[in-house]
């Protein structure tokens, strides 16, 4: 009891001055008067209902048990021993749990405190930028963008899509790529690492469902067109010199290409973990091949799927704005998406589980890929520039080889497209299924 007088003085402060603004100006919240929630919950609502403080009669004949004393301190004192008894009142748990964590695993015990201590820092101020006073910081990161545009954007090595979405910003980018299922979600965000790659910067993957060894034959087939099955099955298709010297002179490569599957992460993929990953390996770029591994770290008992989403696609975009490394996701479409085989790339609202992913992200690319290995882009959402635009490739997956097609929207010019296909898909023959 000793540690609650200060949230006696305080309702009797609000009382003795019937001055609303104590609890206004201060942001205050029944949650911060412990013991005593009842009290300040009466004496909120009866502003809020009947516009003033209640008299000491009216607030004596709800609590006739409240002391009624005298307070000397100023309002500065008040809040701020108010909100170190609210810590501390937070913080006591945090540590009890920890020493019984810490008895079982000390790793796990770090994690739990960690983030614990990150949810109780304390923020009593609203923050926000003065975007007239701080004017020139954006003529300033303008002249920037416009002279060093290598250090603003990636190009995503697709040159057209390129060309409609000038790229993947360096920074702020949550980059979705949604799909139905078998449809190379993996291939393409796989082959905008791999040029990223090229370009010299270091690369971290995300890989859920395959090890690092069959991401690294991958890798080979984007980079270097070798057959993926023969690299995979051991086949003769690929000549074993070749293919060393091609391996020798890639290990002279300084920048990386990090690959991590759950196990790298003790099962545990969270927003924290990542975002000490990309500290560790110095990452300038950040690509997930399944957003559903990850863990909500926010997460409460009793959350639904589409809530853990939400806050972890929330958090991604928090830890690119943090880091300044955009982050690539791929994201599957649910299957009402499937009903009409023949019908456009996936909606935003097929997006599986969650609407809050298409709610967060920066851009997001839908994919589709037909029988005869065409594939189709379309731009579903990007946040500083427009929608809508549709793009093939013709793909020869076994390869990593992309050949764009140019498409046209008229009915009338249909049958041109159709003639363009037929030409691309003579030069690309046995093609195989994305596995």
């Amino acid at each position: 009891m000793q540690r609650q007088i200060i949230q006696v003085q305080c309702l009797n402060k609000i009382l003795d001055s019937k001055d609303y603004s104590f609890i206004e100006d201060n942001m205050l919240a029944k949650e911060e008067f412990v013991g005593y929630e009842k009290e300040f919950e009466y004496i909120d609502n009866h502003y809020k209902q009947y516009g003033n403080i209640p008299d000491k009669v009216s607030f004596l004949s709800q609590f006739p048990d409240f002391d009624l004393v005298e307070v000397q301190e100023s309002d500065r004192y008040l809040v701020e021993t108010l909100r170190e008894e609210n810590l501390f009142s937070k913080l006591v748990p945090v540590l009890q749990e920890t020493v019984n964590l810490s008895q079982k695993d000390s790793n796990e015990a770090v994690r739990y405190m960690y983030q614990a201590m990150k949810d109780l820092e304390p923020n009593y101020r609203l923050g926000g930028t003065d975007i007239v006073a701080n004017a020139e910081d954006r003529y300033n990161q303008f002249i920037e963008r416009k002279e060093h545009q290598d250090t603003w954007f990636f190009t995503s090595g697709f040159e057209e899509l390129d060309d409609l979405i000038h790229g993947i910003q360096r920074e702020e980018e949550l980059f979705v790529i949604v799909a139905r299922t078998n449809q190379g979600k993996s291939w393409v965000i796989g082959k905008i690492c791999t040029h990223i790659w090229q370009l010299g910067f270091n690369v971290g993957f995300i890989s859920p469902e395959m090890g690092a060894m069959s991401v690294g034959y991958r890798f080979d087939t984007l980079y270097k067109n070798f057959s993926n099955k023969a690299l995979m099955w051991g086949r003769e298709d690929v000549e074993e010199e070749e293919y060393k010297e091609y391996i020798q002179d890639l290990e002279k490569h300084k920048n990386k290409f990090m690959v991590a599957t759950p196990n790298d992460f003790d099962r545990k993929m969270t927003i924290t973990k990542l975002k000490n990953w990309i500290k560790q390996y110095k990452l300038d770029i950040l690509a997930i091949d399944g957003i559903t591994y990850l863990q909500d770290e926010r997460g409460k008992k009793g959350d639904n799927k589409t809530t853990t989403l939400t806050n972890i696609s929330e958090d991604l975009m928090s830890l690119s704005m943090e880091m300044h490394v955009p982050i690539l996701v791929v994201v599957q479409a649910n299957r009402d998406a499937t009903k009409d085989k023949s019908a456009s790339t996936p909606e935003l609202e097929t997006i599986r589980d969650s609407d809050g992913i298409a709610m967060n992200a920066s851009k997001v690319i839908s994919i589709q890929q037909s029988k005869d290995g065409i594939l189709k882009m379309e731009i579903k959402k990007q946040r500083f520039g427009p929608v809508g635009g549709k793009l093939l490739w013709s793909w020869d997956i076994d390869r990593g080889e992309f050949m764009f097609v140019p498409s046209y929207d008229d009915a009338e010019s249909m049958e041109k497209t159709e003639r363009k296909v037929e030409d691309v898909k003579r030069i690309y023959k046995d093609k195989t299924d994305a596995f």
